[in-house]
């Protein structure tokens, strides 16, 4: 990659579901990318197929497997994000039940299955951990970030992307691809490498590969001397911005909603309670607490219209990252307005007239997530391979299929 290098983000000849595979000569840890989940955000590709052209004479050299793959080939070739529905909100227990029983009907269900099939045999070939690399791009400008399920070997391996974390997508986005595979034993992060059509997204999810590479153990720094470069492209994008995120509001839209976001705004920048971001249907859309946008809505397709975030301080993720090496979640139960769910040892339900107050920001130090808020409670279930031991070595991935 070259630091003044440019390129027009657009897919050259037809793309493959496996777009390629490097071999290491020993047995180790397997990087999975996935590009192109989105059918518009092309950059992921682009980049993939930059690194295996570098990557593939080094084979010798490498422990474990390298394993690229396109996400919707439909989309892809049309150009748009999905063609009958999104395909990173359908890895939900429900719609995947349905698959493996034949119930495939649209476009997204044969690119799911096929999806599907090609990352189970990547894991039953493993011969050691897999981690992910799910490569994205946005439809607003703004620096790069990272989102990950918030355990402690997924946020491990993000902090070795140089640009913001942010954590709590999964409570408010449900059936992402990346939330399935972190509930089977894949440590799994998604990249944003900025916006759709810029051409320095391609250069920046390059950038992330080749850092997560390194990350995941495949090849020692020392034979990667890109990596000085990588980080300086990341880094010189997200001066100023915070090391973490948490999310704190994901505005929903529906086509009859009409949803129309005022131009101008870009990922990470500052917002006031009451500021009008946008309209539709209803009127003024407005803010409601003073924060950071993330992700606002300049394309056609999609159901989220803009996400709010604010800071996560450098002194809480230590303080999490003590509390659950300590196993301080095993004793959760014991709390006043706490119960342990009785089928499942790892939820726990929440009185909200007993535990109200900073309950939902204790217990996510903690490693749970919300499941569901309704009435009087509030369930929360700590999420699976969340533990220290995991973080030097990934655990060992289960069948998806």
């Amino acid at each position: 990659m070259k630091e003044d290098e440019a390129r027009e983000v657009e897919l050259i000849g037809p793309v493959e579901r496996v777009l390629g595979r490097v071999r290491g000569a020993r047995g180790g840890p397997t990087l999975l990318c996935v590009g192109g989940l989105h059918g518009n955000e092309k950059a992921g590709v682009l980049a993939l197929r930059s690194v295996l052209r570098t990557l593939e004479p080094l084979a010798g050299e490498m422990i474990g497997d390298f394993v690229a793959v396109a996400g919707n080939l439909a989309a892809l070739e049309r150009g748009c994000r999905y063609v009958d529905r999104d395909l990173n909100r359908a890895w939900t227990a429900n719609r995947l039940a349905a698959l493996r029983n034949g119930g495939s009907k649209d476009t997204e269900d044969r690119e799911q299955m096929e999806l599907l099939q090609t990352i189970e045999r990547v894991v039953e070939q493993a011969r050691g951990p897999v981690y992910v690399l799910d490569l994205h791009t946005t439809s607003g400008f703004g620096a790069p970030f990272s989102t990950f399920g918030d355990t402690l070997p997924n946020r491990a391996f993000a902090e070795h992307i140089p640009a913001p974390m942010i954590l709590g997508l999964e409570e408010l986005v449900r059936g992402t691809l990346l939330a399935f595979l972190g509930s089977h034993g894949l440590v799994a992060v998604a990249f944003e490498s900025g916006q759709h059509f810029e051409p320095e997204s391609v250069d920046r999810a390059e950038a992330g590969i080749w850092l997560c590479l390194a990350a995941a153990g495949l090849m020692p720094e020392s034979r990667l001397p890109m990596l000085p470069l990588c980080r300086k492209v990341l880094q010189r994008e997200v001066v100023g911005l915070p090391r973490a995120l948490e999310m704190r509001y994901r505005h929903n839209v529906e086509a009859a909603d009409g949803f129309t976001m005022k131009p101008g705004y870009r990922n990470f920048q500052h917002v006031t309670q009451g500021e009008s971001i946008g309209f539709d249907v209803r009127g003024d859309v407005a803010v409601g607490e003073a924060s950071r946008i993330l992700m606002p809505l300049y394309q056609e397709q999609g159901e989220d219209g803009f996400f709010l975030v604010r800071e996560f301080g450098s002194f809480w993720l230590r303080v999490s990252y003590v509390l659950r090496r300590l196993g301080v979640e095993r004793w959760a139960h014991w709390l006043p307005g706490i119960s342990r769910d009785a089928q499942d040892a790892n939820t726990i339900v929440v009185d909200k007239h007993v535990a109200r107050r900073f309950a939902k920001q204790f217990f996510h130090l903690l490693g749970f997530r919300e499941v569901e808020e309704s009435g009087e409670d509030l369930v929360m279930r700590r999420r699976r391979f969340d533990e220290a031991r995991f973080i030097t070595r990934g655990p060992t991935p289960e069948h998806l299929m």
